[in-house]
């Protein structure tokens, strides 16, 4: 259901950045209102464009996001402090703790919207450390800094 929901969050993402763009166009007058002269396929474009809309949002989420194992030797009570001050550095906080798992969300609001308020990081505990899952860019950079972090600590 998450999977989704997240592509239908993709396709209106697209669809909205592409009206923003071509309204910015028309505006300018460097494009011209009607859809038939605006498009190659005049009105046959819009279901070309919404299929192909349609297909990138379907995929994007096998691609945009990731879980990934990340090694942090100690006990939870040890690493929580450290891995609270990464996640704030890099613009989180703390959304829930249950146990040892812990969830974060941005802090920025306009940050949430520009990602389509799927900024939401999740740290599960494993036997050596957590597994992250989020969006993939984020979720690199985290684990990076994490597994620097420990291995500095050592």
């Amino acid at each position: 259901m998450k999977y989704l929901i997240r592509a239908l969050k993709y396709f209106v993402y697209f669809v909205l950045l592409l009206a923003i763009i071509l309204a910015a166009l028309i505006l300018l007058g460097l494009a011209e209102a009607d859809p038939a002269t605006l498009f190659r396929n005049g009105y046959d474009s819009y279901w070309q464009i919404a299929l192909m809309f349609a297909v990138l949002a379907g995929v994007y989420p096998l691609f945009g996001f990731m879980k990934k194992d990340v090694l942090t030797p100690g006990e939870y009570a040890e690493i929580r402090p450290d891995v609270l001050s990464v996640m704030e550095s890099k613009g989180y906080e703390l959304e829930k703790e249950e146990g040892e798992n812990l969830s974060f969300r941005l802090r920025s609001r306009a940050a949430r919207v520009s990602r389509m308020w799927e900024d939401r990081i999740t740290l599960s505990r494993t036997f050596s450390g957590f597994t992250l899952e989020g969006l993939r860019r984020d979720i690199v950079r985290i684990a990076y800094t994490l597994e620097s972090k420990f291995r500095n600590n050592e």
